[in-house]
């Protein structure tokens, strides 16, 4: 295959195809008459079907370049669609922007989500209440009619609301109202039996003060959806293989699960409790002491704090004012930004948000965890309608070199015949 016609299939530039090569992710022959490269079409095809690649495949650290509509990330913030998520943080409930990310149309509604009350074992925690709740709920609740858009959605909201409404109750089961910030006005109508407000319910014995459901609807907007995370990739994966809606959200929780992903707002809000008993420099001292990383600071992505963690900690600040979990907070902000320099993520806001809610240690798992089902069912109608199985990785083997000694079948008698 010609430079041009690899070019070509690949939908790059001749330039681009050249660094490829440089990087050592294709290897390239000389053609004959000396003058042009010559590249093996199978490899060709290969790339193709996988997607493009960041670096080199040759590195420990896999990466590659999926094409997306949905999310784009940038030190300025997070954009839905080209729409700044911070934006639709205060102006939109979660049903709103999840419906604009699997259906593109932007609508203000009221229409409350329904689905089913799933009755599982109330010792469970909270992870794997989520987990059981959505396995199940993906064995019982009626499947997608076909992969279309539009079927995918009305699957994702029965399985978003039979989710929140089957942990169990943490308060007294009355769904506080949603006001939204740009509503407060003498005139306007709080709405009932939000997604956020049903999960309130769940996660907190206490009722909201003014202001701080609309904290919990501004987290669920901007964790709905961050690029290619972990979690994502794999419910591009699965739904490369033509797994269903309920199949896919599962197999993005189980990767969401793992502590340096979904679980890292817990262990962030464990820092905060040490740090009511201790003080904060002695808990960072503790932490850094045992040779550990800091919790909810740091990022893959940001070189500079993460926006989405600006927005909601000054959500949580207006809402809250001055209180002692949050001097805990600002306390420990401190003490950390004074030992290491990195910033605070996402997890340190959602860990806060644990904190001065009364919420438990994993209630930024379950947080997270119902509002990236948006962008996990997103992300999987775009994937329905790429070609099915792209993702194919090859190993590289590199354990022991077969021995040359032959092993010897065994007779009828299930022996060895060269035994004893």
């Amino acid at each position: 295959m010609t430079s041009r016609e690899a070019a070509r299939r690949l939908g790059i530039k001749i330039e681009t195809l050249y660094a490829y090569v440089s990087r050592g992710i294709l290897e390239s022959q000389v053609s004959a008459d000396g003058r042009s490269s010559m590249f093996d079409p199978r490899a060709i095809e290969a790339l193709a079907r996988r997607g493009r690649p960041r670096q080199s495949s040759r590195s420990t650290s896999l990466s590659m370049l999926i094409e997306t509509r949905l999310t784009s990330l940038a030190p300025s913030g997070v954009r839905y669609r080209g729409v700044p998520a911070a934006d639709l943080a205060m102006t939109h409930r979660f049903e709103d922007v999840a419906d604009f990310l699997w259906l593109g149309d932007l609508r203000s509604t009221r229409d409350p989500w329904t689905g089913e009350i799933l009755r599982i074992d109330p010792g469970l925690s909270l992870g794997d209440s989520l987990r059981v709740i959505a396995a199940t709920a993906a064995a019982s609740l009626p499947r997608a009619a076909s992969f279309a858009p539009a079927d995918v959605a009305a699957v994702g909201r029965r399985l978003v609301a039979t989710i929140t409404d089957s942990l169990p109750l943490a308060g007294d089961g009355r769904a506080p109202r949603l006001t939204l910030p740009d509503d407060e006005s003498s005139h306007s109508t709080p709405i009932r039996s939000t997604i956020a407000g049903r999960l309130w319910t769940r996660l907190s014995p206490r009722r909201p003060t003014p202001g701080m459901l609309a904290v919990v609807n501004a987290a669920m907007v901007l964790l709905a959806d961050h690029d290619l995370a972990a979690s994502t990739f794999g419910v591009r994966v699965a739904a490369s293989t033509r797994a269903d809606p309920g199949a896919v959200v599962t197999a993005g929780l189980g990767v969401l699960s793992g502590p340096l992903h979904g679980s890292a707002s817990r262990i962030t809000r464990e820092m905060f409790d040490r740090a009511g008993e201790v003080g904060a420099t002695r808990a960072v001292g503790e932490i850094l002491g045992a040779g550990k990383r800091i919790p909810g600071f740091g990022h893959s992505v940001y070189v500079d704090i993460d926006p989405r963690a600006v927005v909601l900690l000054d959500l949580i600040r207006h809402a809250t004012g001055r209180t002692r979990a949050m001097d805990i907070v600002d306390d420990v902000f401190a003490a950390v930004s004074a030992r290491i320099d990195q910033h605070a993520n996402v997890d340190f806001a959602l860990g806060a948000l644990t904190l001065l809610t009364g919420m438990p240690p994993d209630g930024g798992e379950a947080i997270m965890s119902i509002a990236r089902i948006a962008g996990w069912l997103a992300h999987a109608i775009e994937e329905y309608a790429e070609a099915p199985l792209r993702f194919r990785p090859r190993a590289s083997y590199i354990g022991p070199v077969p021995s040359a000694t032959r092993v010897r079948p065994a007779d009828d008698t299930g022996r060895d015949p060269s035994a004893g």
